[in-house]
């Protein structure tokens, strides 16, 4: 009788989402807003860039509610859960896959690269790039270390990994606190339910921000176009081309094969975070979709202690679309400055890759700072070649953010089918 009254409202609140205006959609606003950012800033550059505090101020928002929700939905999983041991196979799993999945795509870029050879015939000269424009990637290249990224995990102190903002630092502390609350027993489930009312009441601030998401996505796109201009794509487009086919391979291959593993449609599932991709299409951060995102997980029928525990871990480590970029990058640099890379030298890039792009989420241009330190410390291709696609570096960076929030949504299933940790009538309810 439950389910019947239950699947009844689900039908009735599916036909009253259907019989809404068009233009009510969050996604229609937000692909507005983008085509009249892309308008403003190609015709007035100068205005288009004056609309950056409008990106920027969305982002912090959304920012501001990434800590305090990761760590609710984290310790409310986790806290919750009969068993440890499957806290640790849900994490090995986890790990596991993002290893097998980031491999892949550092693998699809090398190989993308090497086909299309979109640097070919550019005969740069190494001596005639100016490294001034890259000093500050190059500097915190140059601090970054696996014993400096393993340190960072463990903040200097509880709310100063909230202040931050560090989503892996947060995740540390939540499954500490969690494990803390789980040994408390009884006397820890009141304290239990207020957090899981703390995190409905931040879910409740999320939804008020996101009426700002059209103006957030608006902003980003006039500053992105104001900025670079258009017309930088001209000289950039076989780049460009090769690392947006390379994109496609691998979510409509790779992510599909995964996808059908998992039992159910990647089409589907796109469709069903279109306006996720649609805002971090116009804000360049796969961040502001990541509350959103745990959200529909859920309620696609992933347990919470799952999506508590993948999504935020994933956003550290299994950024797809970023490894796709470093190898793309790397080797049209060196196309481009005539360095002949031999296998040695490009199997080496991968497994320095496979290693350093671990660390990309730790911290500001993580993609970038982590190639430059990759590039330092192969020491065939100069760092000083990044200038080089500097400019078209946000145009590429889109792609890889929204790659990153597929990547993530894709795996936070699999690893929950693949755990029995996944309502697969609920699965297809909703995206039925």
């Amino acid at each position: 009788m439950t389910k019947t009254i239950s699947s009844s409202i689900d039908t009735a609140g599916l036909s009253s989402a259907q019989r809404k205006p068009f233009y009510q959609h969050l996604y229609v606003q937000v692909l507005a807003a983008i085509v009249l950012g892309i308008v403003l800033g190609h015709f007035s550059p100068a205005l288009g860039e004056q609309m950056k505090p409008l990106g920027d101020t969305f982002i912090k928002l959304i920012k501001m509610l990434i800590a305090p929700i990761i760590f609710c939905t984290v310790v409310s999983g986790i806290a919750s859960m009969q068993s440890l041991k499957r806290i640790g196979r849900i994490g090995f799993k986890s790990l596991v896959y993002f290893e097998v999945l980031t491999t892949i795509a550092l693998v699809i870029g090398l190989i993308g690269v090497n086909l299309l050879k979109p640097g070919a015939g550019m005969h740069i000269d190494p001596a005639t790039l100016d490294s001034s424009a890259i000093a500050g990637y190059a500097k915190a290249a140059h601090e970054q270390s696996v014993v400096g990224f393993l340190t960072h995990i463990v903040p200097g102190t509880v709310f100063g990994a909230f202040a931050e903002g560090e989503i892996l630092q947060v995740l540390f502390i939540s499954v500490l606190f969690a494990f803390g609350l789980q040994f408390l027993g009884e006397t820890g489930k009141p304290l239990l339910a207020t957090i899981d009312l703390i995190a409905k009441a931040f879910f409740r601030m999320l939804k008020i921000v996101m009426y700002l998401a059209p103006l957030g996505a608006f902003g980003g796109m006039a500053f992105t176009v104001g900025k670079y201009g258009v017309q930088s794509l001209g000289s950039y487009a076989n780049l460009l081309v090769c690392y947006y086919l390379t994109g496609l391979v691998f979510v409509f291959v790779v992510l599909n094969i995964v996808a059908r593993l998992a039992g159910f449609s990647l089409w589907k599932f796109l469709k069903y975070i279109r306006e996720e991709l649609m805002l971090v299409l116009g804000t360049s951060s796969s961040e502001s979709a990541l509350p959103r995102l745990m959200d529909k997980l859920e309620k696609l029928g992933c347990e919470k202690s799952t999506v508590g525990l993948v999504v935020p871990s994933g956003y550290c480590f299994n950024l797809d679309g970023s490894c796709l970029n470093m190898t793309v990058l790397a080797i049209f640099i060196a196309q481009a400055l005539d360095i002949d890379l031999s296998l040695y030298h490009q199997v080496t890039l991968l497994l320095i890759l496979l290693l350093t792009s671990k660390g990309a989420a730790s911290v500001t241009g993580g993609a970038f700072i982590t190639l430059a330190a990759t590039l330092a410390s192969v020491d065939v291709i100069p760092a000083a070649g990044l200038v080089l696609v500097l400019g078209v570096y946000r145009f590429i960076s889109e792609g890889g953010a929204l790659i990153n929030v597929i990547g993530n949504g894709v795996a936070t299933l699999f690893v929950a089918r693949w755990d029995g940790a996944l309502d697969r009538e609920q699965l297809k309810r909703e995206l039925g």
